[in-house]
């Protein structure tokens, strides 16, 4: 420190107020700076965070719960279908008799029975001619179905129920171990795959509610529902993936709904659902190499099913649908509306048919049906099968430029394709099992065999066949049983049993008198007996 320096501060501090206040203003000065540059920074930071959003935690989305409540709700109206069948065998050979009931209690196998060459002569087995249950095998499937009227119709596919000697119903509220209600064929639709069955109950069951399939959108939550595998209440959750599949090659009507939802075997039958616990299709079909689940299942459109359902109710039983007997590309080309201009082009007419009778030739342009615009074959398809066999309708087209018109009579398409859609003319509802309340064929007694059998001549008759999953199978008759009486009612005859048979209805109790195959006369009677289904 220099001479000058020293002699100011000795100088200040002479002056003791002025060194105290120079010492306290040179920190205030400090204070007021570090106050003002600690106010702008904040100032700063203040203002960058007043233009950024704050972040917020959104209310937990409740798709789960939301999933839970339809499958609650949709779960009762979902039941499962069990059917039985009988198919012929390839690979059967040599006869094929019931067994005795008792044959493990000691009364000898069929080999042993002292009656067994006459049963093989008469009923079917080495020597003797085969009857209707030789060289066939019983076939059991499962499916799904949706209860859609609380009286008991219930909606299916085709191909569950189709051929079936029995179906049988389970509903959600019942024990597992119950057989199930047995069902009724209403009625079935080759075209659509689908079926219209009934139970009868003696309450009103949960019917689900159909939807308007048009108003799903790709990206839709769905649910499918059913018993796949045999596994019943079974839900599973995806989107409809597209819309307006056709998989089946020359199939109209078969435009479906396709979904990601898990479908498998056993799905068949039973609903795709939307968000509004409405069943918007019925899961029909699967796209697979494995026989399961790929991602990619399908689903006829409720807006279908509806118009199906309602025919197959009616009093036919059965689906009606316009034709004019043309054919045309079921894709629409480009190059042949450039030569043959825009509308649909016939590509065939079949011979014979109303588009024939009217003068329509290949390379014709249907433009218009009674003056609306048809633009694919998809428009004239549904125009004209919308329409009832025996109506008339005008058509516009288009021949070498030049334009002309038609009127043609509306034919019935199963009538008019019955060969390519594998049907002969005749009412759809005949395809299923015919009733038989008994499920089983008797002939009459001879003097030989009454001597055989140890009865008197005259009284009784033989059970000949016995229908597989029949009233009759469950009550236990066997082919060789002699039937002596039902209801306290003597059957000397076929006569006697026929008008004994067509006498009882669904409901009523049914006692057989039965001497049992094979039995002697010292063995006695027994009695089989059961309500009539």
């Amino acid at each position: 420190m220099d001479s000058r320096e020293s002699a100011f501060w000795v100088r200040l501090k002479a002056n003791r107020w002025a060194y105290t206040f120079t010492i306290l203003a040179t920190l205030s000065v400090g204070i007021l700076i570090g106050t003002i540059v600690s106010y702008g920074v904040k100032g700063k930071e203040g203002q960058k965070s007043s233009d950024a959003t704050p972040l917020t935690i959104p209310a937990p989305q409740q798709l789960s719960n939301a999933f839970s409540q339809i499958s609650k709700q949709l779960e009762p109206s979902v039941v499962n279908i069990n059917t039985e069948s009988t198919i012929k065998s390839p690979h059967r050979r040599g006869h094929s008799v019931h067994p005795d009931p008792d044959q493990d209690q000691g009364q000898g196998g069929d080999d042993d029975s002292p009656f067994q060459d006459f049963f093989d002569k008469f009923f079917g087995g080495p020597g003797g001619q085969s009857g209707p249950e030789a060289g066939t095998i019983r076939q059991r499937s499962l499916g799904s179905g949706v209860i859609v009227d609380s009286k008991g119709y219930i909606v299916t596919n085709r191909h569950v129920v189709e051929k079936a000697d029995r179906i049988r119903v389970k509903l959600m509220d019942e024990n597992p171990a119950t057989p199930g209600h047995d069902a009724k064929l209403i009625g079935m639709d080759q075209e659509t795959d689908l079926a219209v069955i009934k139970i009868e109950v003696d309450r009103p069951l949960p019917a689900a509610k159909l939807g308007n399939s048009d108003g799903m959108d790709v990206g839709d939550w769905v649910l499918a529902i059913g018993s796949p595998f045999g596994l019943q209440e079974t839900v599973t959750a995806g989107i409809v993936s597209a819309k307006g599949r056709n998989i089946v090659p020359n199939r109209q009507f078969q435009s479906f709904i396709q979904t990601d939802a898990a479908i498998n075997p056993g799905n068949s039958g039973g609903p795709l659902v939307n968000m509004a616990s409405e069943v918007i299709g019925i899961n029909t079909a699967i796209l697979t190499e494995t026989s399961s689940y790929a991602g990619v299942g399908f689903a006829m459109p409720s807006n279908t099913v509806a118009q199906v359902y309602n025919q197959l109710i009616g009093p036919e039983h059965r689906v009606s649908r316009g034709s004019i007997g043309i054919e045309f590309s079921a894709q629409p080309n480009p190059a042949i509306a450039r030569i043959y201009g825009s509308g649909v082009t016939v590509s065939n007419v079949v011979s014979g048919s109303p588009a024939d009778q009217a003068g329509l030739k290949i390379g014709d342009t249907i433009t218009s049906v009674d003056g609306k615009d048809v633009k694919s074959g998809d428009d004239l398809v549904a125009d004209i099968a919308s329409r009832k066999p025996g109506s008339k309708a005008k058509l516009a087209f288009v021949r070498n430029g030049k334009r002309q018109d038609a009127t043609v009579t509306i034919a019935d398409r199963s009538k008019l394709f019955a060969s390519r859609l594998g049907e002969e003319d005749e009412n759809q509802s005949e395809e299923a099992p015919k009733a038989s309340k008994f499920g089983i064929t008797v002939r009459g007694i001879t003097s030989d065999l009454a001597d055989r059998l140890s009865i008197p001549a005259g009284k009784g008759v033989v059970v000949q066949d016995v229908k597989q999953a029949s009233f009759a199978e469950d009550l236990g008759l066997n082919r060789g049983d002699v039937i002596l009486e039902v209801n306290k009612q003597p059957v000397n005859s076929p006569d006697d049993f026929t008008k004994i048979e067509s006498s009882l209805k669904s409901g009523q109790d049914v006692v057989f008198l039965v001497r049992p195959r094979g039995a002697r006369a010292q063995d006695g009677t027994i009695f089989l007996a059961g309500t009539l289904p």
